[in-house]
């Protein structure tokens, strides 16, 4: 698997430069790759796996059935700035949800023969361009 970067606007300290990142037009090509929400991802995947053996499901005909990322309430820290100053410090967690379902197997959709409905707009449509020709 390749990893792509993403462009980083904020944040910038200790983020390197590099070659990839001039496909996103950042200035002084700052880029970095996905490397924590991957690995969050990864584990919650792994969580899940063993959380289907517990439950005696069958762990290689699981498929990801539904996933969904909600905003969390953000987390409040202070940040001390100059002559005496505070500002706000925010954390931006969320929530991520996803459901796995167990598959006897994966079966290809079935070619149908019957014509597709069209509206008599579109038909008429047709008509003309075949008219003009």
């Amino acid at each position: 698997k390749q990893w792509y970067q993403r462009r980083v606007r904020g944040f910038m300290g200790g983020v390197g430069r590099h070659a990839q990142a001039k496909a996103f037009n950042t200035s002084g090509s700052l880029g970095a790759w996905p490397k924590k929400s991957a690995g969050v991802f990864l584990d919650l995947l792994k969580n899940a796996e063993s959380n289907a053996e517990v439950k005696g499901l069958e762990v290689d005909s699981l498929v990801i059935d539904h996933i969904q990322v909600n905003r969390a309430p953000q987390m409040r820290r202070r940040t001390y700035r100059a002559h005496g100053r505070i500002n706000p410090f925010m954390c931006s967690p969320c929530h991520v949800e996803m459901i796995l379902t167990e598959t006897e197997s994966i079966v290809a959709k079935e070619e149908e023969d019957a014509p597709k409905k069209r509206s008599k707009k579109k038909e008429a449509r047709a008509r003309a361009r075949l008219g003009a020709e």
